[in-house]
């Protein structure tokens, strides 16, 4: 093993799992996992796919059901159970006794793929007491890459030229994103291509009584990294989002300062809870945010 430049130990030999090395090999397996399903997803994008209807009356394509199979067969190697969008999940009465799981949305933003418009991500955040401690967010289209550092105390990007490539390459050719400092005029609010409802509508008009304000639209959770990485301030999200929609991105947010704030707690959003359904929540720096 050797440290690169941004602090980051990189492991050549097998992983096994002991001692303080584990969330380095945690992080090492799911970006590579969010790579190769990355792969599977551009397979399927490239044809003429079909589109199933769940239960839930949201859209279903082979792309999910491959990219899950990939991630699933990387995070089967750690000591965590898996929460996925496409697995049939366990009971509370068992989950409840884990402290630590994976949570994943192996195609995040499933519209914006049958859309084609490349606003769609690879989702992989392991979340420890409720907490998501480690994310991935992978854009197969553009072949960004966005994952905190070990420790959830900072969060990278790196343009890849290929997912062939390694990830002590990655490690080493990445860097560190950072929030906005100070919110100069506009305001920058995020907004969904799919999702912008009247209660959103009525938050930005609040914020207009006294501010300039942009609309900053993206799709999946792309939106949680536009405020990470200091192209947005704000993100209001009213209306329904499950677990897998947001564990990532609130791993990215909250290792570069930037909170994801329950509007019923008024805490950071919590994970593995009985009703895998999230709350409204807002997305915002905890330096200098006007609300």
């Amino acid at each position: 093993m050797y440290t690169n430049t941004l602090g980051f130990v990189l492991f050549i030999v097998p992983l096994t799992f002991t001692g303080a090395q584990t969330m380095v090999q945690n992080l090492t397996i799911a970006i590579q996992a969010a790579l190769d399903a990355g792969k599977e997803i551009l397979k399927i994008y490239a044809t003429d796919f079909d589109i199933e209807i769940k239960g839930d009356t949201s859209p279903l394509t082979k792309a999910d059901k491959n990219a899950n199979k990939v991630i699933v067969s990387y995070l089967e190697k750690t000591p965590y159970p898996i929460i996925s969008e496409e697995n049939k999940n366990v009971l509370y009465t068992e989950r409840k006794h884990w402290e630590s799981c994976w949570i994943v949305d192996p195609l995040d933003g499933t519209k914006e793929f049958i859309k084609r418009n490349g606003e769609f991500t690879v989702n992989i955040a392991l979340v420890t007491d409720g907490n998501p401690v480690l994310g991935i967010i992978y854009v197969p289209v553009s072949k960004a890459l966005y994952f905190t550092a070990s420790d959830a105390k900072t969060s990278y990007k790196v343009i890849l030229e290929s997912e062939d490539i390694s990830v002590a390459d990655i490690f080493e050719n990445a860097s560190e994103i950072v929030p906005a400092a100070t919110i100069v005029p506009p305001v920058k609010i995020v907004g969904s291509r799919s999702h912008l409802n009247d209660d959103t509508k009525s938050f930005i008009s609040e914020i207009e009584k006294e501010n300039e304000v942009e609309i900053v639209s993206k799709g999946s959770s792309l939106k949680f990294c536009l405020v990470a990485e200091g192209d947005a301030h704000l993100y209001p999200r009213y209306a329904p989002t499950m677990e897998w929609d947001t564990a990532a991105g609130q791993a990215i947010c909250q290792a570069v300062g930037v909170e994801v704030i329950d509007n019923v707690t008024q805490k950071p959003l919590r994970y593995n809870k009985e009703n895998l359904l999230n709350s409204y929540f807002l997305v915002r720096n905890s330096e200098g945010s006007i609300v």
